[in-house]
C-alpha cells in the first residue's frame, strides 16, 4: 500500500507545503516527509490528522480507483496491510492494520484489524483525532489508554468512545491483541 504517494500528490495537488500540512497536524515536515516517501506508515490517528489538512477522509488512502460498487467483499487474502507503523517519538509503534474496506468511496465508517503486538512502552504519547471509535477485542487482551484511565480489555470486550479524547491502544500480556477497530467520521 503506497499511502506516502498518494499523501504527496494530494499534498502537490492542493499546493500545500510540508510546513502546511506539519502546521495543521502538529508534526514536523520530516516526519510528513518519512511518510510521503513511504520510509515510515502513520498510525492511524495520525493518518486522520492528515486527511482532514488535506480534505479527505483517512479512507481516501485505502482506496482502490475504480468503478463505485453498491456494496464490497474484501477476501482475507486482498486486505491492504500497513506496516512500520511508527510513534510520535520515532519508535515502533507496536501494531500492524489492514484496511477491511477499501473500493467503496464516501463511508461514514472505516473499518480496520489491528494486530497489536505486546511489549509497547506506556509512555509514548496518546492520540486524538476527529469522530468516534469503536473497538472490540477479537483474541488476546489488550489495555487501552483513555486520558488519565487504563481500561482493559478481554477478549470479546468492545469499547466506544469520541476519538478527539487522548488515547493509545496497547496489548495486555504476553500474546499480544487482534482488535477490530471502527473510526467513523465526526458530525
Amino acid at each position: 500500500m503506497e499511502i506516502g504517494a498518494k499523501i504527496k500528490a494530494l499534498r502537490l495537488g492542493r499546493r500545500k507545503t510540508l510546513q502546511e500540512v506539519a502546521d495543521g497536524t502538529g508534526f514536523s515536515p520530516a516526519l510528513i516527509s518519512q511518510i510521503e516517501n513511504n520510509n515510515v506508515s502513520p498510525p492511524l490517528a495520525t493518518l486522520s490528522k492528515i486527511a482532514k489538512v488535506l480534505g479527505v477522509r483517512v479512507g481516501y488512502f485505502f482506496r482502490d480507483e475504480g468503478p463505485e460498487e453498491a456494496y464490497e467483499v474484501i477476501r482475507r487474502d486482498q486486505r491492504p496491510v500497513i506496516t512500520r507503523v511508527i510513534s510520535r517519538s520515532g519508535g515502533d509503534h507496536g501494531y500492524v492494520y489492514q484496511a477491511l474496506t477499501h473500493h467503496k468511496r464516501d463511508k461514514v465508517m472505516e473499518p480496520f484489524l489491528l494486530h497489536v503486538d505486546p511489549g509497547m512502552r506506556e509512555d509514548e504519547s496518546q492520540y486524538s483525532h476527529e469522530g468516534e471509535e469503536f473497538l472490540l477485542v477479537l483474541k488476546g487482551e489488550a489495555v487501552l489508554l483513555f486520558e488519565d484511565e487504563r481500561i482493559v480489555l478481554h477478549e470479546g470486550d468492545s469499547v466506544y468512545f469520541e476519538s478527539s479524547r487522548k488515547h493509545r491502544l496497547l496489548a495486555h500480556g504476553e500474546g499480544g491483541a487482534e482488535v477490530l477497530a471502527v473510526l467513523a467520521k465526526g458530525s
